[in-house]
Formats: C-alpha cells, sequence, structure tokens
C-alpha cells in the first residue's frame, strides 16, 4: 500500500492508495461523501448511512477496508475505504445532483490526456530519468515533457513553433523562442532568489504548445535539489494563490518567490513528497 493519490474533484480532494496484490485503486469513502453531498460533516453523514445500509443488509458494507492515509495534520489514521466498482455503487445510493458528473469523473478522468500522463509522472520518480538529466538546461526540460506527454502529443519534448497566449498572457513569440530560452539558460541558478528568476523566466518562455506548467515544476525541483539540497512540497500551495502568484510574476514575482519559499522542504528523495507534488501539479492545471 506505498502507492498513494490525491485525485481532485471540484476542488475536492479525493485520497487513494494503490494495492498491489489486488492490483487496485482503494478510495476514501468520506472523501467522495464529502465531495458529492452538501454534508458539513462527511464523516458524520457515513457513519449515519453505513448504519442505515447495514440494516438494510445491503452487502456494500461487508467489502469496506480500512486502510491507513494521510490526514490534512500530516498524521496517518485509519480510513473507510472502497475499490472502484464498490465506490460506483455507494455514489448511486447517495441523493445527489452531482453523481452523474462525479461517476463520469471517476469512471473515465485517466482515460483522458492528462490522466495518461498523469500515469507516466507517478513513474518517473522510478524511471531512473531524473538522474541522468542536467537540472536547468533547455534539454533537461524537454525530455522531462517527452516522458510525460510520450505518445499523447505528437509535440512531445518538441519547442514550439507557433506563438500563443493564456487569457490575457502572451507568452515568448515564436520567431524569438529559440534565442530566448538561449539566455533562461544561461541565467545564474546559486542562490534561492536566481532559480526562482530562471523559473519565472521559463513561465514565461513557455517552450511547448501544451503541457508547460507540469514540466517545468519538474524541472524547478530539479535545480533545488541540485543547488540547495531542496524541493517544493507543493501540497503546501493552494492552488489559486499559485496561480494568481504566476500571472502576477510576470511584473513582480515577490508573491511566488514566497509561497515556494515557505513550502521548500529536505525530503528530495522522499516518495510521498513527490507523489503529492505531481497530484498538485495536475491540480493546478484543471479547469474550475
Amino acid at each position: 500500500m506505498n502507492k498513494k493519490s490525491i485525485r481532485f474533484y471540484k476542488d475536492h480532494k479525493v485520497r487513494a492508495v494503490w494495492d498491489e496484490e489486488k492490483s487496485t485503486w482503494w478510495f476514501s469513502i468520506v472523501d467522495i461523501v464529502g465531495a458529492i453531498t452538501d454534508s458539513p460533516n462527511p464523516r458524520k453523514y457515513w457513519s449515519v448511512l453505513k448504519t442505515r445500509l447495514k440494516k438494510a443488509e445491503n452487502e456494500l458494507t461487508t467489502r469496506c477496508s480500512q486502510l491507513k492515509m494521510t490526514a490534512a495534520d500530516g498524521k496517518r489514521y485509519a480510513t473507510d475505504c472502497f475499490a472502484q466498482d464498490d465506490i460506483i455503487q455507494l455514489v448511486r445510493v447517495i441523493p445527489s445532483k452531482k453523481t452523474e458528473d462525479f461517476l463520469d469523473w471517476f469512471v473515465y478522468s485517466d482515460n483522458t490526456i492528462d490522466g495518461q500522463s498523469k500515469k507516466k509522472a507517478y513513474t518517473l520518480m522510478e524511471s531512473g530519468l531524473l538522474d541522468t538529466l542536467k537540472p536547468g538546461t533547455v534539454k533537461c526540460l524537454q525530455q522531462i515533457h517527452a516522458f510525460l506527454f510520450g505518445g499523447l502529443y505528437d509535440f512531445a519534448g518538441k519547442i514550439r513553433t507557433k506563438t500563443i497566449a493564456k487569457g490575457n498572457t502572451l507568452f515568448c513569440l515564436a520567431e524569438h523562442l529559440h534565442n530566448y530560452l538561449q539566455n533562461v539558460e544561461k541565467m545564474p541558478e546559486t542562490t534561492f532568489d536566481e532559480i526562482v528568476d530562471k523559473y519565472i523566466e521559463m513561465n514565461m518562455a513557455h517552450p511547448f504548445m501544451e503541457g508547460n506548467g507540469r514540466s517545468t515544476r519538474i524541472w524547478l525541483d530539479l535545480i533545488l535539489k541540485k543547488r540547495l539540497g531542496l524541493c517544493v512540497d507543493w501540497s503546501k500551495i493552494g492552488k489559486r494563490d499559485y496561480l494568481n502568484a504566476m500571472i502576477e510574476s510576470e511584473t513582480n514575482s515577490t508573491k511566488i518567490r514566497e509561497l515556494i519559499r515557505l513550502a521548500l522542504t529536505d525530503k528530495i528523495d522522499d516518495r510521498e513528497t513527490f507523489m503529492k507534488g505531481i497530484d498538485y501539479s495536475y491540480y493546478y492545471e484543471q479547469n474550475d
């Protein structure tokens, strides 16, 4: 049970752990109850519902397992969990207007490009690729992007040749991108401030057609690891705070610098920190 995941349904965390023996994910029931109901106390809601199901001799309750999951306070507690098929049955007995929308997300999300890419990202640490890369280089970023999106985008790992924009932000013009990237690569990365400056400039370059944020956050962590023996615990940076700070960083880097500084950790080889980082990194890219 050492593979963990945090998925997000409309800003609600859904924790999961992988059962290697049975080759299946187990999901926190309380998290799912909280995601699809308006209950102020999902734990109590589930307790009442579980009692009712037992009285009705519903077989669902016999398939519930208690597994250790990390709570908001950072401690691990025994948590009621169901496998995927049982979660689908559970959701259908809970009165909620969100049922069908949740099931669409729950059943099919892993078949999207993001879902497939996230699976690749989970294996990145064990792949050995990160140990072979030269942090801070454009080639390093291209290799990360190629790993995450290979087979999903025909431009995986390739520098874009078209000019792109996001919202009101226009990224580096395609005709200037090659020179821009060379200049970013040459930027110093000795101190924390220098590293963040380099990260911001690479974000402004946005070298790929899609998948820039997910790739560049891993690229940033590799530089921090090499130069400072640190990495970012992305779970400590909220989605809205991060996105707003990155938009503002075009003219003022104070907020993103402080967010990253407060989230630094020396757990650079900790698998759970890496996995949480992937979960949150992909969460940042989800549309509300």
